[in-house]
């Protein structure tokens, strides 16, 4: 068990946080992924304190950075032999926030939900390979519901400025089609890594409570909104057991390329026929099923060959074309 090692993205704070706690108290050698650094060895030392377990180790790493998760996966791997879970947790929003760029010039909410995780999984894979039992977990969100209507699409061409400034840009919409565009990579990844044994799925998060430090860095004008939800969201450990039960339990070890709800349920397709508006209502308001959207296979390898593209990881769709046989 001490030997497992589990990596964790924005391990800091909220569902993170309590995850990184739950993996430590059970014994699992954990790595802290996180940008702010002092803050983190505070909390890293806190989870030490509380779990007696001092494999707990912190790496720096800015999720919206190409080459900040190069350095993250090159010092991972000269101090590790494998990695046994791997944990994307770490997620970019900001209500009201203009529309920003990443350092490799990438549309930053994408940078840090999509393209990130995809490359660090990439950079990884050889390492994931080796352990006995790997798998992947995607933070997903119900925000994806949006796509029950057929209207939503993920918007690529503007995802490197193209239209910066002259188009109106919401974050809220970005951080949608963005956590879509996950669950997308999530089914694309299980077929890609199959025959290695890895297991990559998707948890669809209904929401957490957030620390104060997090509300604070809402815009005023969307704390009162956020202040709101938080009083009826669940605790970060509710999320942080569903995490640990995915990535550790007999009940999930062949599971693979699946979307689960918060009630650790595997969740279906929407059926492909016209609802009637009671049917609509039950979508929305219920977990068991996800939009069609994220069955499209022509969105999927558009997304996977410009993932591949953005971050530079020819191999991953050379990879691609050699399955598909091209």
């Amino acid at each position: 068990m001490k030997k497992r090692n589990v990596i964790i993205t924005g391990a800091n704070s909220g569902i993170g946080k309590a995850a990184t706690l739950k993996f430590a108290t059970e014994g699992y050698n954990v790595i802290m992924a996180c940008r702010d650094l002092e803050f983190s060895r505070t909390v890293q030392k806190e989870i030490v304190e509380l779990s007696q377990n001092k494999n707990i180790d912190l790496i720096q790493v800015d999720m919206s950075s190409l080459n900040s998760i190069h350095t993250f996966c090159s010092e991972y791997k000269s101090k590790y032999d494998k990695v046994d879970i791997l944990i994307h947790n770490a997620a970019y929003i900001n209500h009201g926030e203009k529309y920003q760029l990443s350092p490799d010039n990438i549309e930053l909410t994408f940078a840090t939900n999509v393209f990130g995780p995809f490359l660090m999984t990439t950079l990884l894979l050889d390492h994931i390979k080796k352990s006995d039992d790997p798998r992947i977990l995607h933070a997903s969100s119900n925000i994806i519901k949006h796509f029950f209507d057929p209207k939503t699409k993920i918007i690529f061409d503007n995802l490197q400025g193209e239209f910066k400034g002259s188009r109106p840009h919401s974050v809220y919409k970005m951080y949608c089609q963005s956590k879509m565009a996950f669950v997308i990579l999530t089914f694309k990844m299980a077929e890609m890594y199959k025959d290695n044994g890895i297991k990559v799925n998707a948890l669809q998060i209904n929401g957490a409570k957030m620390s104060k430090r997090t509300l604070k860095k809402v815009k005023p004008w969307w704390r009162p909104i956020a202040w709101g939800q938080n009083i009826f969201f669940p605790p970060t450990s509710y999320m942080a057991n569903n995490y640990f039960e995915i990535c550790t339990s007999n009940t999930f070890h062949h599971v693979s390329g699946k979307l689960i709800n918060d009630k650790l349920e595997i969740m279906q397709v929407t059926p492909n026929e016209y609802p009637s508006l009671f049917e609509q209502v039950k979508r929305v308001l219920g977990s068991s099923v996800y939009p069609t959207y994220a069955d499209n296979n022509e969105v999927m390898e558009q997304l996977w060959a410009l993932s591949a593209e953005l971050t530079k990881c020819h191999s991953a769709y050379t990879l691609t074309k050699n399955l598909d046989g091209f």
